[in-house]
């Protein structure tokens, strides 16, 4: 039996998908012309914003962008402002629904926080479509307070990973404290206020002890990680338990070819090494010292070794869960979209 999971994933095939044009006509041929799927390019994603002002001044593009992506006024323009209305009407009809039950139960349940996680790889710009989507969601009048958390603060301290032998497979499902993760989901679920969510620095590239970031009951929370559209595990007992994604109220992926992503990767390495890998107390500051042929040899290990394992073998078969799939083309520019019916 064909899965959704499996229609999504033939739509966007990492090897062959060479165009929009190519995106659809796969899409279509892999369903017989019927999809739970809406396959948008971005010409036509864009006119569904022609309304909307541009809010975003070139500074602030500049703001927002992370180190190798290509951001600019068109980028959030003709593709992450349509997206945050299109966002701003699922929190409408969200209240709506709470609106609708808590007449129906007669009761007052205070609203919780709805929200939205983007999931993807290393280097593809996850980082960056989630802070442009708070900065754009919080200026719609229905959701002024829009938080945001990486799962960056869930992983193991180092001398745990160190401690269990997996020191070298961080970013990997098990290099979470998934208790606490799921703790933290449900708390914000629950509407509980001033939830933690420990702090991870990438300069020292660990947990800072004792920092916390504290998430206050916002309109919508942004859950951004590698892993975050994970199923839920099997327990020992054959059981299965809840996921982090089951708690989320819309998805996304952001999407684009291994080798393009593999080269954003050590791109951005490179430009760390003269960057912040120069600071004496960086945790990488003995790449700093390296040669050109040298850092693109240890970055393209690291990426062989550790984060491809990791995109092919946890974060892309996730890629059907979610849904809203950004795909970006090798400019790291979002071309084509393709977008869960309800």
């Amino acid at each position: 039996m064909t899965t959704p999971e499996d229609l999504i994933d033939e739509a966007l095939d990492d090897d062959s998908l060479e165009s929009t044009n190519a995106a659809n006509a796969a899409h279509s041929e892999s369903t017989g012309g019927r999809s739970p799927f809406v396959g948008l390019d971005r010409a036509t994603w864009a006119r569904l914003a022609h309304t909307m002002e541009q809010p975003f001044s070139a500074e602030d593009v500049e703001r927002l962008n992370a180190l190798g992506d290509r951001l600019d006024q068109d980028e959030i323009r003709e593709v992450y402002l349509p997206l945050s209305r299109l966002l701003s009407l699922y929190v409408e009809g969200a209240a709506a629904t709470h609106s609708a039950t808590n007449r129906f139960l007669g009761e007052h349940f205070r609203r919780t926080p709805f929200v939205i996680g983007v999931a993807g790889s290393v280097a593809v710009g996850k980082s960056t479509t989630s802070r442009v989507l708070r900065e754009l969601l919080s200026l719609w009048p229905g959701t002024p307070k829009v938080q945001l958390v990486t799962t960056d603060g869930f992983l193991y301290p180092n001398e745990e990973l160190i401690r269990r032998g997996i020191m070298d497979r961080k970013g990997f499902p098990e290099s979470y404290d998934q208790r606490a993760l799921m703790r933290f989901i449900t708390e914000v679920k629950s509407g509980t206020p001033n939830v933690k969510v420990p702090t991870y620095s990438h300069h020292f590239y660990n947990i800072v002890p004792g920092e916390y970031t504290i998430v206050d009951q916002p309109d919508v929370l942004i859950v951004e990680g590698l892993n975050v559209l994970a199923p839920p595990r099997l327990r020992g007992d054959g059981t299965v338990g809840l996921a982090l994604s089951d708690f989320f109220d819309f998805s996304i992926y952001v999407d684009a070819r291994t080798r393009d992503i593999r080269d954003w990767y050590i791109k951005r390495f490179m430009r760390l090494r003269t960057k912040a890998f120069s600071l004496p107390d960086n945790y990488f500051h003995r790449y700093a010292q390296l040669t050109d042929d040298e850092a693109i040899a240890t970055a393209t290990s690291i990426w062989t070794r550790i984060n491809e394992p990791n995109l092919t073998q946890n974060v892309r078969p996730t890629r059907g869960r979610a849904q809203l799939v950004l795909t970006k083309n090798s400019d790291h520019s979002v071309h084509h979209m393709l977008l869960r019916k309800i």
